[in-house]
């Protein structure tokens, strides 16, 4: 299994396109990996993880053949994670595609609100066929024919919506994508429990600063690998990375990575591939 990080900033981006701090000046003057773009990632090609605002910079930054893409697993409704008027040119005259395969977004009832809601501005005459929704709800695993089982679980992260992180199977690998999310409830952990996981994806969006309510920084992510070890859903081979990053944390990439050299986190970037 193979992840690629497309975005890895929180909803602002970094630099953000508004602000002129001293973490987002150092971020323009540095370049690189400090460079960062809304979350956004996908797993082999194959299933998308969020649908951002930033999504068509990916797919061209990256090269990815998203008219092949079947499957996107929405995390929650905040703009950062899903702006649903992309979908919109996935129809004729936006994009001539023929044969291409339908396009299922999976999502809580707010995202399908906000996807309800764009499909009210469709004008395309095929995009009803190139298009489908499916409600998803923690605990309940969705089977993809790609051979992939996706799990919804719940995040603790806004607290007027299901927000969901979730748990990605196939050929005996797992893959918890952990954010947006603060500590994550309980309900979650039983369901963690005494399952072997490959890849763990963490919420760093404050960076040194713990928080632990609605997103998480380095004392959390600590807290959280610990207990997975604790509840033996992470071993010795497990790779734990970093993501979802804001400039309110302030560090660079390198500086991040100089922070968590004794604690065997990877720091994602813009870019990143991870296979395991």
């Amino acid at each position: 299994m193979e992840i690629k990080y497309l975005g890895t900033a929180a909803a602002e981006g970094w630099p953000a396109v508004f602000c002129t701090c001293e973490a987002c000046k150092r971020a323009r003057e540095l370049g690189g990996k400090n460079i960062r773009t809304r979350s956004q990632a996908i797993v082999d090609n194959t299933v998308l993880i969020d649908l951002p605002p930033d999504t068509y910079l990916h797919v061209l930054r990256e090269g990815i053949t998203i008219d092949a893409v079947k499957s996107v697993f929405i995390t929650h409704s905040h703009q950062d994670h899903f702006y649903p008027m992309e979908l919109l040119m996935r129809g004729e005259p936006y994009a001539h595609q023929p044969g291409a395969p339908v396009l299922t977004v999976y999502g809580n009832d707010k995202v399908e609100a906000a996807y309800r809601m764009a499909m009210e501005m469709n004008d395309s005459p095929t995009l009803h066929t190139q298009l489908d929704f499916k409600r998803v709800r923690p605990l309940e695993p969705v089977t993809l024919p790609s051979g992939y089982v996706v799990t919804p679980l719940a995040a603790n992260h806004a607290k007027d919506e299901n927000c969901l992180v979730y748990l990605l199977e196939k050929d005996g690998k797992r893959l918890f994508y952990g954010h947006d999310s603060g500590s994550y409830p309980e309900e979650t952990w039983d369901y963690l429990r005494g399952k072997m996981i490959s890849l763990v994806s963490f919420d760093c969006t404050n960076v040194e600063a713990p928080d632990g309510n609605y997103h998480m920084g380095l004392p959390d992510n600590r807290n959280a690998k610990a207990r997975m070890i604790r509840e033996g859903c992470a071993g010795e081979n497990t790779v734990f990375v970093i993501n979802h990053f804001s400039h309110n944390g302030k560090l660079m990439h390198e500086e991040i990575v100089d922070c968590v050299r004794e604690d065997g986190f990877v720091v994602a970037y813009d870019g990143m591939t991870v296979g395991f």
